[in-house]
């Protein structure tokens, strides 16, 4: 493939997932020797960015306001200038500038379009803008599925699925049980000591999470007399104090209080993978992947999640034992009762789960298939 100039939008470089695929392409890019040019209003991972080699351009074209059409004329000036040959749009207003900056250039030196479809956004002509890239990125078949169900118009012959990866080195295996792992944790709390199954259960804190089904889940085996812990990283943030106050008292009449942990984010998410003995996945809202899925199963901990969205999609494929129907507190504790049974006949050994079924959700995998769907409109 000849020398690309890549152009990436989206509404800012601050955190995220959209974020996260935005720096992992830029990285492909440099590292196959192309031009990575990411338009944002900028934000914390600016410099990440740079440290890759990229560059970055700020222009708000992801805040919401009306005031955000003044900046169709500099992108389109700054798509001449910089003689770009791909615009991939990742989030719906930039997609909307994006589209307008591209329709008044002369079609001998317009760049080629491609959108990513990163969520199961609400159905409506704002959100169809993500289905107008001459090639669509799905982060999943489920997103793909979505995308031809309400937007039937859609050509399937330009959508391409190419789900979310990760670094396996980022989530090595880790032996079952990991007594240092699990030292550190209890570090981290005092609830999550003790010798009992530790239950994880990582996400922002919003009720969307799942939180409350944990806690369910926790008491029933509790009150089994089983010594089971959970521990809830990145629940605890600022805004949410309410939420969490909700949740501690829901903990306290049930009579589990001393065995959560409601956390901050941690940073060694690897190691609290190793340091469980379950993860839980147990988003209320079908999400469009499910990256906690193939993280977790990386680092060779079994997955206890809804069969739904990406996440079911992800269970079905890799770990079937452990995709429960949705919001049937049973289905969730003998889907429970089951892994944490099957771990521990199991001491010392990784889950069952096919090493060539993980390798399709690899960093590289993903950065190497979003290459391909360049390649696709400029070789």
């Amino acid at each position: 493939m000849r020398r690309l100039t890549v152009v990436q939008l989206l509404p800012a470089m601050q955190s995220g997932g959209v974020e996260r695929s935005t720096l992992e392409i830029a990285q492909a890019l440099v590292d196959a020797g192309h031009r990575a040019i990411v338009v944002s209003a900028g934000g914390r991972l600016v410099p990440r960015l740079h440290a890759l080699g990229a560059e970055h351009i700020d222009l708000a074209v992801g805040r919401k306001s009306l005031a955000t059409l003044r900046h169709v004329r500099p992108l389109r000036a700054l798509l001449r200038r910089e003689r770009a040959d791909i615009v991939h749009v990742r989030s719906r207003l930039p997609a909307w500038i994006g589209v307008l900056a591209l329709r008044g250039m002369d079609a001998a030196v317009r760049p080629r379009l491609v959108s990513t479809v990163h969520g199961l956004n609400s159905p409506s002509r704002y959100s169809a803008v993500m289905t107008r890239g001459e090639r669509v990125v799905c982060v999943s078949d489920t997103v793909r599925e979505y995308v031809l169900r309400h937007y039937p118009a859609t050509d399937p012959g330009k959508l391409r699925v190419v789900p979310r990866g990760i670094d396996p080195a980022a989530f090595p295996p880790a032996p079952w049980p990991d007594r240092d792992a699990r030292a550190w944790a209890a570090a981290q709390h005092p609830a999550l000591g003790g010798d009992g199954p530790l239950l994880l259960l990582p996400g922002r804190g919003t009720r969307l999470k799942g939180h409350a089904d944990a806690l369910a889940l926790l008491a029933r085996l509790r009150a089994e007399g089983i010594d089971a812990r959970l521990w809830l990283p990145g629940a605890r943030e600022a805004g949410r104090e309410a939420y969490i106050a909700e949740l501690e008292a829901d903990a306290a009449t049930r009579g589990i209080a001393d065995a959560i942990a409601f956390t901050a984010p941690t940073d060694a998410i690897a190691r609290a993978y190793a340091a469980c003995d379950l993860v839980l996945q147990l988003s209320r809202k079908p999400e469009a992947f499910g990256r906690t899925v193939v993280e977790a199963l990386s680092c060779a901990r079994p997955v206890l999640g809804w069969a739904h969205g990406g996440v079911g999609e992800l269970l079905r494929e890799l770990q079937p034992v452990g995709a429960v129907a949705p919001f049937d507190p049973d289905a969730l504790h003998a889907g429970a009762r089951a892994l944490l049974a099957q771990a521990s006949s199991a001491a010392g050994t990784m889950p069952a789960v096919s090493p060539s079924l993980l390798s399709n959700y690899t960093l590289r995998a993903m950065q190497r298939a979003t290459l391909a769907v360049y390649a696709e409109l400029t070789d």
